[in-house]
């Protein structure tokens, strides 16, 4: 099953990545990684910005006292309102660079890595607490992709795009256990990058070389194909005022001859109906 898109944003981004809607701010908070830029997209005025980070960014989510926390090259930074920058963990590993990320339900900010070749096993993901605390939850990780919560906290869900399965984990207290296969992406069907997971607990996938968002049911079960004129989706998000629209970022990394809206930011008015994300407790 196939449903409408709009282009939200046309842009040339190179690897489009990370929508997160911002509730406090009542706009949309996306980046380009390559290019080491945070956009923001207010869809009521159609108002844009731009701003530049201090390195590659993999991720940026809002911060509980205002401002943002950023996943950097070099670790995890804090955007204060004002525009100050610093480091809340440093953590420099040559060749190696950040990715996506995600704030679970107590606040905390769960960090992706990878290496810039993508060698087998060169990425981790830590969770980072609002004073700086880190631990890495997971090691041996190829491309940290998309990470996120069950409604009820209790489970989570993780992408490691090489594995091309979604993964899911037990959650309680910060701790995960009990990783286990939730859905699988069939070869010639891309392979798996961001994802959201809605306020019925369904988890929607955005498919890197696979033109694609995929919504699977709870138990796993595949019922929703949304089809976009692009190959490289990267990652997907609720937002507006109601979360019922579905943000889409794409990439034109990599391609000899992009499509024209390659690198663009795509909307699904009325996608669905998606959970409020916690702010990163920092």
């Amino acid at each position: 099953m196939s449903a409408a898109y709009e282009v939200a944003v046309r842009a040339e981004a190179e690897l489009g990545e990370g929508p997160t809607w911002d509730p406090a701010a009542g706009h949309l908070l996306w980046i380009d990684i390559l290019n080491s830029r945070v956009h923001t997209y207010d869809p009521a005025s159609g108002h844009r910005s731009v701003r530049t980070a201090p390195q590659h960014v993999g991720a940026v989510k809002p911060r509980a006292g205002g401002g943002l926390v950023l996943n950097l090259r070099d670790g995890v930074g804090l955007l204060d309102p004002d525009g100050g920058f610093r480091w809340l963990h440093h953590e420099p590993v040559p060749g190696r660079r950040a990715n996506d990320a995600a704030v679970a339900p107590d606040g905390s900010l769960w960090a992706g890595t990878m290496r810039y070749d993508e060698a087998p096993g060169g990425g981790t993901l830590s969770r980072i607490t609002g004073d700086g605390t880190a631990e890495v939850v997971l090691d041996d990780v190829t491309v940290s992709n998309g990470t996120g919560w069950s409604p009820d906290g209790r489970l989570m869900y993780y992408i490691d795009t090489p594995t091309r399965r979604v993964d899911v984990f037990d959650h309680d207290g910060g701790r995960v256990t009990n990783r286990r296969p939730f859905a699988g992406i069939e070869d010639g069907a891309g392979f798996p990058d961001g994802l959201t997971v809605d306020a019925e607990g369904a988890v929607w996938v955005a498919l890197w070389d696979g033109s694609a968002v995929r919504r699977y049911t709870p138990d796993g079960t595949l019922d929703r194909v949304i089809t976009f004129p692009v190959p490289r989706v990267t990652a997907c998000a609720f937002g507006g005022p109601g979360l019922t629209d579905l943000y889409v970022t794409t990439a034109r990394v990599g391609l000899d001859a992009p499509p024209p809206l390659a690198g663009s930011l795509f909307v699904v008015p009325g996608a669905g109906k998606g959970q409020a994300q916690p702010a990163f407790a920092g």
